[in-house]
């Protein structure tokens, strides 16, 4: 069975590379910077947009001072410099996406999907590098790292239409959910770092979901769209993951727990 669960994800892997290959390109929707919510606010256009990517800053500052000091903690050291990618890309979105929001189109957009990508690369490389040891994270990080610019660069430079090919692009933003279970299974991870990871993912795949009905949430509600939405779930995921690893350093026995973080709850 272990030997099943190590294997799985570089089949999943390998499969939907043939997948996406065999495909052709996926192209940008024709009207994608067509947001539903253009409301401006004290002079910031697009404002719930803009300043929704406001919390990412947030969570990336204050899991960078707590994290930072213990970065060479032996529960937090293998897969820091990944976790480190993670955060500073965290708070590169908060400013790209701000920009990209500001004007939306696809000149801008490179500086929105840029450290998207590479959060998830940090990731990738930190979870790897915890869940097996001997993986060398600052290796990890340099491959994976260059993977998410070239799937940007690729997407940019294949434009010809205003819309370019998205399939490595897709493919790298679709790895973690995928692989960070698998590796976190087979690498026997801690219970409650599971339960994070689980978590976090499934936030990130509701806020796609609600990126992909922009107009029909701002619609129905009249107040907030999908893609504010997205960014409020998005930056929540982050949130998990920065609470989860500062719950691991914390010396005080019983606050161990990740919603000891956000509620002081039991986290099951």
């Amino acid at each position: 069975m272990n030997r099943l669960v190590a294997r799985l994800p570089v089949v999943i892997v390998i499969f939907s590379a043939l997948v996406l290959l065999i495909h052709g390109p996926i192209h940008q929707f024709a009207h994608y910077h067509d947001f539903a919510d253009r409301r401006p606010l004290v002079g910031i256009p697009n404002a719930a947009d803009v300043l929704s990517n406001l919390g990412f800053a947030l969570v990336s500052l204050w899991a960078l001072a707590r994290l930072w000091p213990a970065r060479r903690d032996a529960r937090l050291a293998a897969g820091w410099p990944g976790y480190l990618l993670f955060f500073v890309a965290l708070l590169l979105t908060a400013v790209g996406s701000g920009f990209y929001h500001w004007a939306p189109d696809n000149a801008r957009l490179v500086w929105d999907r840029l450290p998207i990508v590479l959060a998830c690369a940090g990731l990738l490389a930190a979870v790897r590098a915890e869940t097996y040891p001997g993986s060398d994270a600052w290796t990890w990080v340099s491959m994976l790292a260059a993977a998410a610019v070239m799937s940007v660069a690729w997407w940019y430079f294949s434009d010809r239409d205003g819309m370019g090919d998205l399939r490595p692009y897709l493919f790298v933003q679709s790895l973690p959910l995928v692989l960070i279970p698998f590796w976190q299974a087979g690498g026997r991870a801690p219970p409650d770092d599971r339960a994070a990871f689980t978590l976090a993912i499934l936030l990130y795949v509701l806020a796609k979901v609600a990126e992909l009905n922009d107009h029909a949430i701002f619609a129905a509600s009249q107040w907030i769209s999908g893609h504010t939405v997205k960014h409020l779930l998005a930056m929540a995921a982050a949130a998990v993951i920065a609470a989860r690893l500062v719950a691991r350093i914390r010396p005080v026995a019983g606050e161990g727990s990740i919603v000891t973080e956000i509620g002081r709850q039991p986290f099951p």
